[in-house]
């Protein structure tokens, strides 16, 4: 019986010790999974490396930011904020996070938030939360963007 008890507790004591990562609730629940061809004329700016654009997307994501890295990487992340979304709302007019003139980096407009386009982490502001990202995948001539 007491061997039970010890095994009980220990069991106990490991299954609490299991860190958990935290799941960021601004994370739009939307299906995204689609392919593009980023060296076609379509995505012109997708064409070399650093180069950047945005695409549209369903709702409730604000629309998508593609950076390729390198030749054969790329990065995608939401538009949404991820620690303030609602903040700058007028109506159904939410704000975004832009890139144009703050490349290499994603600027919340309302907070004044930068976050890196390299890996969504914040650079430059306050907030708990990085980039919205979602997963990549590069064959060399089509690129999925999916989460």
């Amino acid at each position: 019986m007491r061997f039970v008890n010890i095994f009980l507790l220990l069991f106990w004591l490991m299954l609490g010790s299991c860190a958990k990562e935290e799941r960021n609730p601004n994370i739009p629940n939307v299906y995204i999974n689609f392919v593009i061809n980023p060296n076609s004329t379509q995505y012109q700016p997708l064409n070399t490396a650093g180069g950047w654009m945005y695409l549209t997307s369903d709702l409730p994501s604000r629309g998508i930011i593609v950076h390729r890295i390198n030749q054969t990487d790329f990065v995608a992340f939401d538009r949404i904020p991820p620690n303030e979304p609602n903040k700058c709302c007028n109506g159904n007019n939410c704000t975004r996070l832009i890139v144009d003139q703050h490349y290499p980096f994603a600027k919340d407009t309302c907070t004044g938030t930068t976050y890196s386009l390299l890996d969504g982490s914040i650079f430059q502001g306050t907030g708990r939360w990085p980039m919205i990202q979602y997963n990549t995948s590069y064959n060399g001539g089509m690129l999925r963007i999916f989460n």
